[in-house]
């Protein structure tokens, strides 16, 4: 079974190939996404270290000036898709892109290319180091609030985790732009409506984009004044970790003038932690930076604490306490939702499947802090749930079908990386 599917794997890979950047998966995504590019990276590195830089290297093409790495990089213009280049018109920058950036996940990536590799991983991730530094400062300048410790997130579609219950406290709060122009959406062409967000989420998604480009794409405007604002434990708890990584690319390499800036940023994450510390569920929560009311279901990105280093041992155990009460509602972890909140669906998108990503950096977040049965559950599931339903994005965590996109790269690639027993798979 392990050899089919690893040159199935394979085989996904370079079908979604579009030389030098692969896209998530035909019509439904068909451009270069911003952190399915590094997971994909982990997985074309297995076979092809060159082809995986590579990979990387394309996505920071798309880096603005001011250091952003956007969510997705345009370089055509593909129909099939909404909303394009056309709709977000952010035409400063180098390559056509979105105006919002994803979870920074390149420099962890780029660590792990190097532990497992050789003189070409470290010359390349040397290469690099300059634009990672950059994400990662506009990160810490523009995404940081006036009156928030830790970076916040602007649209629900920079966290990644798109229509998650999470982001309905600052959807409520905002109003949908009345000059909004109309559109018609694509991906309920291409997968399930009921599978994807709804059109009250979408016209705010738009909204939120509407702003952006009214305001000629300013970040610290769209940060300070825009119409949705909340801390996200994926994108902290992900740039945390990513900061430590990159502070150990810049001992490797003598950046010698880097190391105190970047010691800053983790300590600034490590004490901001506890801004998302929900004390009624004893969890990592989001929580709306207007109001200050914290999100209060466990979600993947809660577990992801581990992963980032952070936590006392009280809250390490309530945090395990948590994931083995969602462990028992569910077949396969780690679902993206609490499955005890009303609005958990396990079909639907960021509502309650399980993500391979994400999977992932838990697994390896619990083994570091010696969680080792829980994170073999996790890692096994996901296994489980590739031989049952093939390379999906998702996958429903109660029955374990498959999930909206179909042949996805990071699914396959994170299988090739992770999961198979291929010699040279890059372990977690």
């Amino acid at each position: 079974m392990s050899s089919s599917l690893d040159e199935l794997a394979v085989e996904v890979l370079r079908t979604n190939d579009r030389g030098g950047y692969t896209v998530p998966t035909a019509r439904l995504y068909p451009y270069q996404w911003n952190w399915d590019s590094a997971f994909i990276a982990l997985g074309l590195a297995t076979y092809d270290r060159k082809r995986a830089w590579q990979e990387i290297q394309f996505l920071f093409e798309g880096q603005w000036e001011n250091g952003m790495v956007p969510s997705i990089i345009f370089r055509r213009n593909d129909p099939d898709y909404f909303p394009g280049p056309e709709t977000w018109q952010c035409n400063d920058c180098k390559v056509l892109s979105t105006g919002i950036s994803q979870p920074p996940v390149a420099a962890s990536v780029a660590r792990s290319l190097v532990e497992s590799g050789d003189q070409f991983d470290r010359e390349f991730a040397e290469k690099l180091f300059d634009a990672f530094y950059g994400w990662h400062k506009w990160y810490h300048e523009e995404r940081k609030p006036d009156n928030c410790p830790i970076v916040a997130t602007v649209h629900p579609w920079e966290t990644g985790r798109d229509n998650c219950p999470d982001w309905e406290l600052g959807l409520n709060n905002m109003t949908v732009d009345p000059e909004l122009e109309a559109y018609t959406r694509m991906d309920t062409v291409h997968a399930d409506a009921n599978e994807r967000p709804s059109k009250e989420q979408y016209d705010k998604y738009l909204t939120i984009v509407k702003f952006g480009r009214d305001h000629n794409w300013d970040q610290k405007t769209l940060t300070n004044e825009g119409p949705f604002l909340m801390a996200d434990p994926c994108i902290h708890f992900i740039l945390l970790r990513a900061d430590r990584d990159l502070l150990w690319l810049a001992e490797q390499f003598g950046k010698s003038n880097y190391i105190d800036e970047i010691k800053g940023w983790i300590d600034e994450g490590v004490k901001g932690s506890e801004y998302l510390w929900n004390p009624k569920i004893k969890a990592y929560c989001a929580r709306d930076v207007k109001t200050g009311e914290f999100s209060d279901g466990f979600s993947n990105a809660s577990a992801l604490s581990f992963y980032a280093g952070v936590g006392s041992e009280s809250q390490m155990a309530d945090t395990i306490r948590n994931m083995q009460r969602v462990q028992s509602k569910v077949k396969f972890m780690m679902p993206s939702w609490d499955p005890d909140a009303e609005d958990f669906e396990p079909q639907r998108y960021w509502c309650g499947p399980v993500w391979p990503q994400m999977n992932y950096m838990i697994s390896i977040g619990l083994k570091e802090h010696g969680f080792d049965r829980m994170a073999d559950n996790i890692r096994n599931d996901y296994a489980a749930l590739i031989e049952q339903s093939g390379f999906f994005e998702c996958f429903n965590s109660v029955t374990g079908e498959g999930c909206i996109g179909k042949q996805f790269s990071w699914t396959a690639a994170l299988w090739l990386a992770w999961i198979s027993p291929r010699k040279n798979a890059i372990a977690a």
